[in-house]
Order: structure tokens, then sequence, then C-alpha cells
């Protein structure tokens, strides 16, 4: 049994008022999701984690962390930056939802209609961005998922255990319950 806890990945960095969190403090189940803003496979889960958040409501919180994989998608690190732009004006749920209501689209030009459409300050915004202000808060989050284990996206931590499983809305789910169940 001590051999197989050993195995089972953790989050190392517990969730925080620093994460970006939908959902109580004190709900049964914290799921915590390492994204990518431009992953056709974070595109699909966006998806499915709204079907699980309004089954769930305020039974779950969700945080969600950036894992930007510069390599293969090169626009997921400004993506995620224009994130934590909004963020600093209060913002970050809503453009969380644009980026990935937009995937196909998330260029600097795309990304500043964003900031329009949300009425950010924009100049604000565009400052920020140019000067990659929020570059070292990215990283933070990449780093603590390298920490935890994590080496793709999406990745999922249900009450700070990797979840392994597949990810569609019933498997997801159902591990949440669990969770739920054995957090009463």
């Amino acid at each position: 049994m001590a051999q197989l806890q050993s195995r089972v990945a953790r989050l190392v960095v517990p969730v925080s008022e620093r994460d970006h969190t939908y959902g109580p403090a004190d709900a049964p189940v914290t799921l915590v999701e390492y994204g990518d803003y431009q992953c056709p496979y974070c595109g699909q889960a966006y998806g499915i984690l709204k079907t699980i958040q309004s089954r769930f409501g305020r039974r779950l919180r969700f945080a969600y962390r950036h894992f930007p994989l510069a390599e293969i998608h090169p626009l997921a690190v400004g993506a995620a930056e224009a994130a934590e732009a909004a963020a600093a004006q209060g913002r970050f749920w809503e453009m969380h939802d644009l980026l990935y209501e937009n995937q196909p689209v998330l260029g600097e030009s795309d990304l500043m209609r964003y900031a329009h459409q949300l009425e950010l300050d924009v100049a604000r915004f565009v400052n920020e961005l140019a000067r990659h202000t929020y570059e070292g808060r990215v990283r933070e989050d990449f780093m603590s998922g390298v920490r935890s284990g994590v080496n793709g996206t999406p990745t999922f931590f249900i009450n700070g255990i990797r979840h392994d499983g597949p990810w569609d809305v019933d498997t997801l789910t159902e591990a949440l319950m669990v969770a739920a169940q054995l957090h009463a």
C-alpha cells in the first residue's frame, strides 16, 4: 500500500487565495486544471468542465493554473498573460472563457479585441502585455505543475490527487463524487 501511495502524484502547491478559483473555498471537492489556452484537448475539456460545474454547483471549487506548452503552442504564453492582465482588472474568468471559446484566434490583435469586448482599460492591458508584467505569474503556475508531475495538458487534480483516468463528463463526475464522499 505504501508503494502504491508513493506513485500517486500529488499537488505540491495547495490551492490558495493566489489561485483563480470559481466556487466556495469550503466546497467538499476542489478540482484543479493545469491548462493551455491553445491546446485542443483543453478546448474540449472546457465544455466538459462547464457541464461539471453546473452539475456540482457550490459543492465544487474549480481552480485554473497556466501550463502553456510554448514549444507546440506558440500563442499559449501570450494568452495566459492576457488572462492575467484581465485578472488584474477583475475579469479573469471572463477572459478565460473568451480565450477558450475563441481558441483558434489567439493572436495579439485578437487579445486586444477581447480586452475591448470585456471593457478593460485597454491601454493598461496593452502596456502590461508589452512589458510581460505577468510572465512571472504564468511561470510560477507552470513550475508548480512541473513539481506536481504535470507533463501535458489538460492535467487535473481532485482534492490534491492527480486524476489519471479519462476526463469525459461521466468519468470525471464519478471521480469527483468519490472524492466528495471521501471528504464527507
